[in-house]
């Protein structure tokens, strides 16, 4: 739950930060803009709808699909998570691969947005070199009474602009925390052994949500 929820959480609730809509171009093309105009959609919704913040786990899935996942490259996610494993598999197997894992991802952690609490982002600067095709972008998620915890991004540019490929939460990456997982399954039963496992799982998460 850790991980999913630090993401949709650092994502969530940066509205404060955000920048106006009178903001450059070039600043909201930018990998911490693009961050922030995202999440002042998701947090003015969330704020607004009674049924989420009741958790209601179906509509907070629809608002990750609608406005969160379109900034994310899930293909490039799934290669990290699979690591060497990844070059076994076929193009096919890769579309399948990445599919299966933002499902997991989504339903795994679709509770997330219900767990607002009145927590705030904090971000530090960020400095993009000229001709550089990531860039992490930190931030920190501040909770009442608690210890403020570290959440930074990792972006690549696209040709469709920034997106998302990790998260690193208290200086562990999201992704290659699954890469044990992936790596023993891909070498006892292949890469079709690990679309059936994440398909598996999937299929499960759903029939206890019904």
């Amino acid at each position: 739950m850790k991980w999913f929820f630090s993401l949709l959480l650092g994502l969530a609730l940066s509205l404060s930060f955000a920048s106006s809509a009178s903001s450059a171009s070039a600043e909201e093309d930018s990998p911490d803009a693009l961050i922030r105009r995202v999440t002042e959609d998701v947090l003015s919704i969330v704020r607004q709808d009674k049924d989420i913040q009741g958790g209601d786990a179906r509509k907070a899935v629809e608002l990750v699909d609608a406005k969160v996942l379109p900034y994310f490259n899930f293909q490039r996610m799934t290669a990290l998570a699979m690591g060497k494993e990844w070059n076994k598999a076929g193009p096919e197997q890769k579309k399948r691969l990445a599919e299966e894992f933002k499902t997991l991802l989504v339903r795994t952690y679709s509770n997330a947005l219900t767990g607002y609490k009145d927590q705030s982002a904090r971000y530090k600067p960020t400095k993009l070199p000229d001709g550089d095709a990531d860039v992490l972008v930190r931030t920190e998620i501040l909770q009442p009474g608690g210890k403020p915890i570290q959440l930074d991004y990792s972006l690549g540019k696209t040709p469709e602009g920034w997106r998302v490929y990790d998260v690193i939460v208290a200086g562990v990456s999201l992704v290659t925390n699954y890469r044990d997982t992936f790596t023993q399954e891909v070498r006892a039963n292949g890469v079709d052994g690990l679309i059936k496992m994440l398909s598996d799982k999937n299929r499960q998460l759903e029939a206890g949500k019904k």
